[in-house]
């Protein structure tokens, strides 16, 4: 039911009855899972990018990281290599995310209505921004060990061929700390890309629903609904992405050799200095495959997921 509100004239709100936590939980893990496995290749191959040390970085691109998976006996398998992990952390990281987030902002929306093309609780920027960021966080730190795994079995670095021989190798060489690697960068990455993400995406969908009923002066359909969700995901994802890569390109050189780069302020004076093209462009390594997977992922997930909810 569409309710009249003193801006009625600019934009509508919808009255909706609150989904059960559990379709939250359900619809974010259904919906990172589903993300997480059709995208893996673009995960895999950012990861081989950001990789290797800057002295080597001017024979790793692209086109060469693709030449040597094309090469390997098992090439389509091969750019699948760490879904399993993948799957896990992202399902299981998606359900937790959009549960606790919804719990959050709920408890902190001041009115029951939400923009007319969204059933989530309505808060303000700052709102949106600081509870983004820190159900993050802490959903990040919960996930670490898993992030771990997905990122060395992604690497060309390491070849567990198992997941359980994976944790046994971590911990015999680096100990319970190991599963924890390159946490102050992932949730310097992390905390602040959800906190814009949810900012960015919040305020498009307002934007582009006051737009739609300006122009057709009618209620919202279910597809058009989807489309402007899709849409705001994705371009608040290719936006908060690119803000926060310098971050993503430590975290990954961190957790792939803790013993090279003691932390975050060491690894980013040390990519600096040795980065011999231009200083600090090491730290946008695979900033495009980031965008274009971010972009896509959040356009599925976000859009599935709300889907899902309504």
């Amino acid at each position: 039911m569409t309710t009249a509100t003193p801006a009625a004239a600019i934009s509508t709100t919808q009255v909706i009855s609150k989904p059960p936590r559990k379709n939250h939980f359900l619809s974010g893990g259904f919906s990172g899972v589903l993300s997480a496995v059709l995208l893996q290749p673009a995960d895999l191959l950012k990861t081989r990018l950001q990789q290797s040390p800057p002295a080597t970085s001017a024979t790793r691109t692209l086109l060469t990281t693709l030449q040597q998976i094309a090469s390997s006996p098992q090439p389509v398998r091969s750019l699948w290599r760490g879904t399993l992990p993948s799957a896990i952390r992202t399902g299981v990281g998606s359900a937790l995310y959009f549960s606790a987030l919804n719990t959050i902002r709920s408890g902190f929306s001041s009115r029951s209505s939400t923009t007319a093309s969204s059933s989530l609780p309505t808060l303000s920027p700052l709102g949106n921004l600081a509870s983004g960021a820190g159900t993050r966080a802490v959903v990040g730190y919960m996930m670490m060990p898993v992030t771990i795994l997905k990122v060395r079995y992604e690497s060309s670095l390491y070849t567990y061929p198992t997941l359980l021989s994976a944790c046994k190798d971590i911990y015999r060489a680096e100990g319970i700390r190991g599963f924890f690697s390159g946490w102050g960068a992932t949730a310097i990455r992390d905390a602040p890309y959800a906190g814009l993400y949810v900012v960015f995406y919040e305020q498009s969908k307002k934007t582009l629903s006051r737009f739609w009923h300006t122009k057709e002066g009618r209620g919202m359909d279910v597809g058009t609904a989807a489309g402007i969700n899709v849409l705001s995901g994705a371009g608040a994802a290719t936006l908060a992405t690119a803000i926060t890569n310098p971050f993503d390109a430590l975290k990954t050189r961190i957790q792939l050799a803790p013993e090279r780069y003691r932390n975050l302020w060491h690894a980013a004076k040390v990519v600096v200095k040795e980065d011999g093209r231009w200083k600090g462009r090491a730290l946008f390594d695979g900033l495009g495959l980031r965008i274009a997977r971010k972009a896509v992922s959040s356009a599925v997930v976000w859009g599935i997921y709300e889907g899902l909810v309504r």
